[in-house]
């Protein structure tokens, strides 16, 4: 059960872990003056807030019974399809808006104040990232009802929690340990991740929606159709 669930779960932790905009934001810390506090900082803020989200996920899937049923379609069923249809149209509205040749992609204002951060905002910004953004909020409601349905069936919650966290958090980890052990050489390269990141947003945003889109709703016609 254990390797059924986590094949449904990699694509949603793949979801999370390739945003740029937080794998940005993780650059820019890394970057600041106070690089080596906030960088760690931020990791831990990230991965706090994707445990509450998953984890509150989880708990609202088992209150609200959303894997029981009868053979038939579940509320869990009909929770995947419906952020799966979302995530699909959402796709084709950033491909739509995506910022044509020569242009540049505008990013947030806010990532103009990250070089002045503390260690307790990176923190919070971390959990503000992870546990708050409307994508990842989705992607932990649909990783709950996995993980509900596997622990329903002898999985264990916790363990399943831990590997998709782990496996969303891939993106922000690699960042901050490569700039802890690669000095100057990590700089340069993370300038060049950050450049590219940040001119291919929309695009890898819009392909990265439908993807995960098309399995959600793969999975959720599944069980209507079956």
């Amino acid at each position: 059960m254990f390797d059924s669930a986590l094949g449904d779960l990699l694509p949603l932790a793949v979801g999370i872990a390739i945003s740029p905009v937080p794998i940005i934001a993780c650059i820019l810390m890394l970057f600041s003056t106070r690089a080596r506090v906030n960088g760690p900082a931020f990791l831990v803020g990230w991965v706090v807030g994707l445990v509450i989200a998953t984890t509150a996920a989880v708990l609202i899937a088992d209150a609200s019974g959303a894997n029981d049923g009868d053979g038939g379609p579940t509320i869990g069923d009909a929770v995947t399809l419906v952020l799966g249809v979302g995530a699909v149209l959402l796709g084709f509205r950033q491909w739509r808006g995506r910022p044509g040749p020569g242009e540049t992609t505008a990013m947030p204002p806010w990532m103009a104040a990250i070089d002045g951060f503390s260690p307790v905002k990176a923190l919070g910004f971390g959990v503000l990232l992870s546990a708050l953004n409307p994508k990842n909020l989705a992607l932990a409601i649909a990783a709950g009802v996995v993980i509900d349905g596997a622990v329903a069936a002898g999985g264990s919650a916790p363990a399943m929690i831990i590997v998709f966290v782990a496996l969303a958090s891939v993106s922000i980890v690699v960042p901050v340990i490569y700039l802890l052990v690669g000095g100057d050489a990590a700089r340069r390269t993370l300038q060049g991740w950050q450049t590219w990141l940040a001119a291919n947003n929309a695009a890898v945003m819009s392909v990265l929606f439908v993807i995960i889109g098309a399995k959600l709703v793969g999975s959720g016609l599944n069980a209507f159709l079956a």
